[in-house]
C-alpha cells in the first residue's frame, strides 16, 4: 500500500521562499510520475509540476521560472522549491503518485502567502 506524507508547509511573506517535503512508502517504480498539485478556496485542484517517467519535469505556466520539482529515489522522497511566492500561490498542496493505474493523494500542506 502505498502512502504519502506531505510536509513543510506554513505562512510565508509574498516574496519569500518555502520547499515542501514528499514522503512515500510502500511499493512502487522509481520511473512512476510523481508531481505536486494544488487547491485554493473555491477552486478545482491543478497541476503544479510534474517529475514524469525518464526524470522529466513539467511545469504550470504560472510557476515556471519560480519554481523547481525534485525527486531522491533512493530515499522516496519527492520536493518542491517555492521562491519568489506570490499570494496567488496560497493553497493545500498535494503529492501524487502515478502507479498500476491508480492515482495516490496525500493528505496535504497548507501554504500561505500574505503580509
Amino acid at each position: 500500500q502505498v502512502q504519502l506524507v506531505e510536509s513543510g508547509g506554513g505562512l510565508v511573506q509574498p516574496g519569500g521562499s518555502l520547499r515542501l517535503s514528499c514522503a512515500a512508502s510502500g511499493n512502487f517504480f522509481s520511473t512512476d510520475p510523481m508531481g505536486w498539485y494544488r487547491q485554493a478556496p473555491g477552486k478545482q485542484r491543478e497541476v503544479v509540476a510534474v517529475n514524469t517517467s525518464g526524470n522529466n519535469r513539467n511545469y504550470a505556466e504560472a510557476v515556471k521560472g519560480r519554481f523547481t520539482i525534485s525527486r531522491d529515489n533512493a530515499k522516496k522522497m519527492l520536493y518542491l522549491q517555492m521562491n519568489t511566492l506570490k499570494p496567488e500561490d496560497t493553497a493545500v498542496y498535494y503529492c501524487n503518485l502515478k502507479s498500476n493505474q491508480r492515482d495516490y493523494w496525500g493528505q496535504g500542506t497548507q501554504v500561505t502567502v500574505s503580509l
